[in-house]
């Protein structure tokens, strides 16, 4: 199996999840009336959306090089967390069973991914783009905070400093995942957790709109907790990486919220305020 087979193996099992999620949470109707009229919600959130893209993009145009960044400033603090911590994650990894180590591969591969792009529906198809303006905002908080800090350290995850007593159970599990991880991030990036980050924040986002997803909420949590264990049960992260994730995703919201309350991208980039009227116009001819 090669890189393709196991991206087309993820988009058929995320889409899945998504279409599913959609019927359930949002409901066909709102779905269909999102898509037709998506001219003006992509037009609102469009400044926001180029931001994230933007971080994106110069996250994955410099991966090849924040290595050698990383090496040239010589921060190296695994040995550090590793003093805090010891062996927790082997202490953790002592409790598994085949059962709970499909259950937390298939969180980190397909149900991260999954918590990830499902707020973009739900909070896409909602009367107003508040919430889907600071789902992009944290997202991209999130990401140019994880670059800036996978360049400033070098932290090598459990798996890799002590494999003695901590297993890579997702690689022995799926060995087909290494194609796939391999494109994303290096093995000496794993200060802060992105995986905890990013779905501490979908979650956080979840609570906050949870007077019309309600039911989403339960279920965010469930798998923003998973996520978190997932990569301390796979000997990917440390509990230190975890915990950094929370906090960066606490942050991230924080800023979200400051960001959006004052339409501070509004006028940013290609899509400015001249866009976002046209959008107004269209919306109102719409309605």
């Amino acid at each position: 199996m090669g890189l393709v087979d196991v991206v087309l193996q993820l988009a058929v099992m995320v889409s899945l999840l998504l279409t599913v999620a959609s019927v359930v949470f949002v409901g066909p109707r709102r779905v269909w009336r999102a898509a037709r009229d998506f001219r003006w919600r992509l037009n609102e959130v469009a400044p926001y959306l180029t931001v994230l893209l933007l971080v994106l993009g110069i996250r994955k145009l410099t991966m090849d090089y924040t290595g050698e960044l990383s090496w040239a400033l010589d921060w190296n603090i695994t040995e550090i967390i590793y003093s805090l911590e010891g062996t927790l994650v082997a202490d953790i990894q002592s409790i598994r069973t085949p059962l709970l180590t499909d259950y937390f591969v298939f969180i980190y591969l397909y149900g991260y991914v999954f918590l990830l792009l499902f707020p973009i529906v739900a909070y896409f198809a909602r009367e107003e783009m508040t919430a889907m303006k600071e789902l992009l905002v944290a997202y991209g908080f999130n990401y140019g905070v994880g670059l800036v800090c996978y360049i400033l350290f070098i932290a090598y995850g459990p798996r890799n400093l002590i494999p003695d007593i901590v297993n890579s159970l997702l690689y022995v599990t799926y060995p087909q995942s290494q194609l796939l991880t391999g494109e994303v991030n290096h093995n000496t990036n794993v200060f802060p957790s992105l995986h905890a980050s990013l779905s501490a924040t979908a979650f956080l986002l979840a609570w906050r709109t949870r007077d019309e997803y309600l039911t989403w909420v339960p279920i965010s949590g469930i798998l923003a907790v998973s996520v978190s264990l997932s990569t301390m049960y796979l000997g990917i992260h440390w509990g230190t990486d975890v915990v950094a994730g929370l906090v960066l995703a606490a942050g991230s919201i924080y800023v979200a919220e400051y960001v959006v309350s004052r339409d501070m991208l509004a006028d940013w980039g290609p899509f400015g305020r001249e866009w976002k009227l046209g959008g107004l116009r269209d919306r109102i001819r719409g309605r």
